[in-house]
């Protein structure tokens, strides 16, 4: 069986039946008129007058503002419950057990690369741009390691080594042994390792290591969540931003590998953003991005094109830290969606307004 169809076969048996549906008719939406930009994308022009702030362009109205608008590459997932536990479950393992064995794995990883940090890196590609080191394969081993000696029928999906166990098990682990490969490759601080690990496919535990510093003076911080028992980082309780306005939002998105329309898409989100908030950064990290949010240094985070091991930890983070996460339509989300729209919770409903919401590529 191949990686892609065990993946399918995992994402069906951790409570997802797989669905396809349109988000949303253009027509249905009240603010929006439709056209085609001059690179052919779907894009439309929204009425500004219900959001809770007013623009002008150079191109229309004052009551008019250009937003990008096309096709999220989203397959949604339908709820169902789960008829039995998996087959080599023994039931529900004690929460902090748990975490405990999700900070040791998320710290063994990030000794191998604080290990590798100074030292030359020995690259290879994935993809034109997508590198992968031996410090990406060397954290997962250890990652590895750890889990297995703790939950040897445990199920794992690392970025690296694809899926690993037995897919009848009630626990998931999504791991992302080098999150920011490119930016620990070049030495840029923002990158990290992320350990989430799923129960009947919901976030339980999750730990994300960041590095900051630089070369020659890296150090880290710890941020790790349990479902129902708040967000910490450096075993401090943390909390995102109180912060109710765009204009005075400090935002952060990222951008794939594939230069595709989602990446054309969220090209023209960040030139709005820019123009409308305080600043948009793009770090290049998905889980640093998140705890960023949970820790209320940036208001909101989006991205498309993600994968499990991208979000799993850094969703439940921001989650336990009071903040809110959706697909970027707005929709319920599960870490098996391929986009995230994360904030404080409080800009949230605001950014649907101005985060475009439909989709319709395949």
């Amino acid at each position: 069986m191949t990686t892609k169809s065990l993946l399918s076969t995992t994402i069906q048996s951790h409570g997802f039946l797989r669905t396809h549906k349109t988000l949303f008719s253009i027509q249905s939406l009240n603010p929006f008129h439709q056209f085609k930009n001059s690179n052919g994308l779907q894009c439309c022009l929204l009425n500004t007058k219900s959001l809770p702030f007013t623009t002008t362009t150079t191109t229309t109205s004052s009551s008019t503002k250009f937003c990008t608008k096309s096709v999220l590459s989203e397959t949604q997932y339908e709820k169902k419950p789960y008829s039995k536990i998996g087959a080599n479950s023994i039931g529900p393992i004690p929460p902090e057990q748990l975490l405990n064995v999700v900070e040791i794995a998320a710290k063994t990883g990030a000794e191998v690369v604080m290990e590798a940090v100074n030292k030359p890196r020995n690259i290879s590609y994935k993809g034109l741009t997508d590198l992968v080191t031996d410090t990406d394969k060397t954290s997962e081993a250890a990652i590895l390691g750890v889990v297995g000696k703790n939950f040897s029928d445990h199920l794992i999906l690392g970025e690296e080594g694809g899926l690993i166990g037995d897919s009848s098990s009630d626990y998931l682990w999504c791991i992302d042994p080098l999150d920011g490969t490119t930016n620990f490759a070049h030495g840029y601080p923002s990158f990290a390792v992320s350990v989430g690990v799923l129960y009947r496919g919901k976030p339980a535990a999750a730990s994300v290591v960041e590095f900051v510093g630089g070369p020659m003076c890296w150090n880290t911080r710890t941020f790790s969540a349990l479902a129902g028992g708040g967000a910490f980082c450096n075993g401090q309780r943390i909390h995102v931003s109180k912060t109710d306005q765009v204009e005075r939002s400090l935002l952060v998105t990222g951008f794939g590998y594939e230069h595709d329309d989602a990446w054309a898409t969220n090209i023209e989100l960040f030139k709005e953003f820019t123009d409308i908030s305080r600043g948009v950064r793009r770090l290049g990290a998905a889980s640093v991005d998140m705890c960023h949010v949970a820790l209320g240094i940036v208001e909101s985070y989006w991205e498309y094109r993600l994968k499990p091991w991208d979000m799993a930890a850094g969703v439940l983070i921001v989650e336990e830290a009071g903040g809110t996460v959706t697909c970027m339509d707005g929709e319920a989300f599960s870490v098996f969606d391929r986009s995230v729209l994360v904030s404080n919770g409080i800009l949230h409903a605001k950014d649907n307004k101005i985060i475009v919401v439909g989709a319709f590529w395949s």
